[in-house]
C-alpha cells in the first residue's frame, strides 16, 4: 500500500504576519483618509518628545497618524518601561483602548507630526463604513503583533535588528520614500528596548553589520547597502532553530 506524501506547509515567519498586515494597512489606510476625506476633523500638531495621551487618561478619540513619527509604551507602577510599537502614517493610535473607557498606553511623537482627531463613537453611528475599517486595521495590528511576537522569541540579536530594519524599509517604500535609506527617529536605546535587546547590543549588532559591508551607519541614518547579505544572516538564524 503506497502511502500519499502530503507536503508540510512551510513553518510561519515574520513576513507571513507583518507583510500581509503592512500591505493591508496601507490599503485600509487610504480607504479610511478617502472616507473622512470630507468629514471636519480636528487636526492636532504635536512636537517631539510630546504626549499624545497617557494611560489612564480617558478615552475620547482615536488619533489617526498623518505625519511624523510616534512610539507607543506601557509603564510599570515603578517606572519601567516597555515599548510596544512604533507608529507612522496611517497607523492609529488608541486602537488598543477601543473596549476602555481610558487609554491603556503612553502615545507619544518622536518627531514634529501631525494627527488627525477620530470622534470614534460619532463616527461609527453616523458612518457605516468607518467600522469595518477599524475593524480590518484591528485584525492587521494582531496579526503584526504575532510577527513580533515570533520575531523576538525564536530569532538572535542580528536577526532581530534585521527584521526591523527590513519592517521600516518595508513601511518606508509603501509611504512612497527609499527602501535603502533609513532615518531612525528613535534612539539606540528604544529600538533596543522594543526588540528586547541591551543599549550595548543594538551598538553591536549595527557595528557588526556595517563591518561586513552590509549597512552603513551614520548616527540615525542607515543605509541598506546588500539586503541579499542581511537575507542570507537572516536564513542562517532560521536553520540553527
Amino acid at each position: 500500500m503506497l502511502l500519499e506524501t502530503v507536503a508540510r506547509p512551510a513553518e510561519p515567519s515574520f513576513e507571513t504576519y507583518s507583510g500581509a498586515s503592512s500591505a493591508g494597512r496601507a490599503r485600509e489606510t487610504h480607504s479610511l483618509e478617502q472616507l473622512l476625506q470630507n468629514w471636519p476633523l480636528q487636526r492636532r500638531r504635536v512636537h517631539a518628545k510630546q504626549h499624545v495621551f497617557r494611560a489612564g487618561q480617558p478615552r475620547h478619540a482615536l488619533y489617526l497618524v498623518h505625519a511624523g513619527f510616534f512610539k507607543t509604551a506601557l509603564i510599570s507602577e515603578d517606572g519601567r518601561e516597555k515599548i510596544t510599537g512604533f507608529r507612522m502614517r496611517g497607523d492609529l493610535l488608541g486602537l488598543d483602548s477601543l473596549d476602555m473607557p481610558t487609554y491603556t498606553c503612553d502615545a507619544i511623537a518622536l518627531d514634529t507630526g501631525e494627527l488627525w482627531e477620530l470622534p470614534y463613537a460619532q463616527l461609527r453611528d453616523e458612518m457605516p463604513q468607518f467600522q469595518e475599517r477599524i475593524t480590518a486595521l484591528l485584525a492587521g495590528e494582531i496579526r503584526r503583533d504575532w510577527g513580533w511576537m515570533l520575531a523576538l522569541g525564536t530569532l538572535g540579536a542580528d536577526q532581530r535588528v534585521i527584521t526591523f530594519l527590513f519592517d521600516l524599509a518595508s513601511r518606508f517604500e509603501r509611504l512612497g520614500f527609499s527602501p535603502s535609506h533609513l532615518q531612525l527617529r528613535m534612539t539606540r536605546a528604544e529600538l533596543g528596548n522594543f526588540l528586547s535587546l541591551t543599549l550595548e547590543t543594538v551598538t553591536r549588532v549595527l557595528s557588526r553589520l556595517q563591518a561586513r559591508g552590509l549597512i552603513a551607519v551614520a548616527g540615525r541614518e542607515i543605509r541598506i547597502q546588500n539586503r541579499a547579505g542581511l537575507q542570507t544572516v537572516l536564513r542562517e538564524s532560521t536553520a540553527c532553530h
